[in-house]
């Protein structure tokens, strides 16, 4: 009966194990996205010709 017991805590403590840093790193990736700004780069500015792509919106 107590193997059972420890079988089952094992078990559990790995999902909980695997579920925190399955949490940890989603919440790392949305951190990072919220907190970074990438610069301006250079684009077309008027609508693409020549079969060229302009930003949708510019923040720049």
């Amino acid at each position: 009966m107590k193997a059972r017991i420890r079988i089952r805590l094992a078990v559990g403590l790995a999902i909980l194990t695997v579920l925190g840093i399955f949490t940890a790193a989603n919440a790392h990736l949305i951190w990072t996205s919220v907190r970074s700004q990438p610069d301006c780069v250079p684009h077309l500015k008027m609508p693409g010709r020549d079969g060229q792509f302009r930003a949708a919106q510019s923040s720049c």
